[in-house]
């Protein structure tokens, strides 16, 4: 079964479009929508009004040259996973754009069906992981804050000011399931015929 993916192709050249959107067309694997930005402008534009599974990036732009176009680029739409696609060949340019966020580098005189196919599907599936990691870290963070809590029922209060049982809001923020048992005290305390027995 097809992947379904929304395309964002920030290229000016006619030829370098073609292409890549003949090659991304034949693919097996994805079924892929395609939408074309020739200027960086529009292509910021278009990621405003629209939701894009991935973009690849031209580096060399009328309005925009070099990493500065996948930055302004990666900025803006942070969660919008970017390849980079260039006629030029430079492995340090391509570390620092990695090191800047972009999940690929790929070279226009190499390329393939396999190599732009796969790198679409994993920069998708590294965005997605990065997402969930960012979400758990989120709420880790949620964790280690300060939290209103009632002194006398324990209850605790959420960010929308509800108040909540301890469980009910721990597992909301942990998909966590929580067994109940009593601590000796409390047994000692509210059972004392069967505490002492």
């Amino acid at each position: 079964m097809k992947q379904h993916i929304s395309t964002l192709i920030l290229e000016d050249n006619d030829d370098d479009f073609i292409l890549i959107n003949e090659i991304i067309a034949g693919s097996e694997l994805i079924d892929a929508a395609v939408f074309r930005a020739e200027r960086l402008e529009q292509a910021l534009s278009m990621a405003e009004s629209a939701v894009f599974d991935v973009a690849i990036i031209d580096l060399s732009l009328p309005d925009s040259n070099g990493l500065d176009t996948f930055a302004a680029f990666h900025d803006k739409h942070p969660y919008v996973p970017g390849i980079i696609l260039t006629g030029h060949r430079d492995h340090e340019v391509a570390f620092e754009a990695v090191k800047r966020g972009a999940q690929d580098y790929l070279f226009k005189g190499e390329l393939s069906q396999l190599a732009i196919v796969r790198s679409i599907r994993y920069a998708i599936e590294r965005q997605r992981l990065v997402s969930e990691l960012r979400l758990a870290l989120n709420h880790v963070q949620q964790l280690q804050g300060l939290l209103p809590i009632c002194a006398h029922c324990k209850n605790i209060r959420d960010d929308e000011g509800y108040w909540n049982r301890i469980e009910s809001y721990f597992a909301s923020r942990l998909e966590t399931e929580f067994s109940h048992s009593i601590c000796p005290e409390c047994a000692k305390k509210y059972y004392p015929d069967i505490f002492d027995a």
